[in-house]
């Protein structure tokens, strides 16, 4: 019988906050194989996510199969915006909720990674981080600050990521990140150049598996997931209207859930995926297929 056992790996989501988006969902089903897991957390963030771990206030959404509550081997402060300590503003550096968070950058997340856990500290890296700081402007309207801040934070930094975590990872290592229908596809409301930014991180996807396949033998894909009324995605703003659209028009009706993304992660990242790479799966109840609206169809 075929299974996901991840029994021996040790993964980084990098971009859990809180046990709503699909980034936990994929370190609860990571953890549900077999890995251990170790989070990357944005510093504002950070105090938050571990009081709501301290005080049991997320233990009904840790509790696994088994009966275990989910656990984080680490959670290290990261800020996605810094490939280094020295790239982030001094005013930032210093401020209420980055100065007791060290080395918070992608380089200073990979140092920790090997001080914590020797040189070849990882088998997977899930990229779960996005910011359009401009996101419910439409794409006329925004500025160029905001543009590059969401493909920086969103689809560059996966870059970053895999070349600073790839030499850290051990044979047979996998990358995954997150990508939504609107990099190919237009979506009203989805602005700010995010739709930008997923079109970079999906093309970039393609180009990092064939460099990081070639240069380190590792796979590189991107889930591309319906909506999710998740806290984060609440920035968009008519999040719920999206969901609800998504669920009157896919092949299959019943809402997508976290656990749905999270179940094609661990499989991604399983051996079971070995001859994938490179790719872009969707996880949507099928929506990406469908070339008119549900109704509209009948009148042409």
């Amino acid at each position: 019988m075929l299974s996901i056992d991840l029994t021996g790996k040790r993964a980084l989501v990098a971009g859990v906050a809180d046990d709503a988006g699909y980034g936990f969902a994929i370190a609860k089903a990571l953890a549900e194989a077999g890995a251990t897991v170790c989070t990357g957390t944005w510093p504002p963030a950070l105090n938050i996510f571990l009081n709501l771990l301290e005080r049991g206030k997320i233990d009904d959404a840790r509790r696994m199969s088994d009966g275990r509550l989910l656990s984080f081997e680490k959670i290290y402060p990261l800020d996605a915006a810094y490939d280094a300590l020295a790239d982030a503003p001094e005013e930032l550096r210093m401020s209420k909720r980055y100065r007791d968070a060290g080395d918070f950058s992608l380089s200073g997340l990979a140092q920790r990674l090997v001080q914590d856990f020797g040189e070849r500290p990882l088998d997977i890296a899930v990229h779960s981080l996005a910011n359009g700081p401009e996101v419910k402007k439409p794409l006329l309207e925004t500025s160029r600050s905001g543009y590059l801040t969401a493909v920086s934070v969103s689809a560059y930094s996966l870059v970053s990521m895999v070349a600073r975590l790839a030499p850290l990872m051990r044979p047979g290592g996998a990358f995954l990140s997150l990508t939504y229908l609107a990099g190919e596809r237009v979506v009203p409301g989805y602005g700010g150049g995010m739709s930008s930014a997923k079109a970079a991180l999906e093309s970039d996807t393609r180009t990092l598996a064939f460099e990081a396949g070639r240069k380190f033998g590792l796979r590189v894909n991107t889930i591309s997931a319906g909506p999710l009324a998740s806290r984060a995605a609440s920035a968009i703003g008519k999040i719920e209207k999206m969901v609800e659209y998504y669920a009157a028009n896919a092949p299959l009706t019943e809402p997508l859930t976290a656990g749905d993304v999270g179940a094609t992660a661990a499989f991604l990242a399983s051996p079971l995926a070995s001859g994938i790479t490179g790719a872009t799966i969707y996880v949507d109840k099928g929506y990406h297929a469908m070339g008119v609206a549900v109704g509209a169809g009948e009148v042409l």
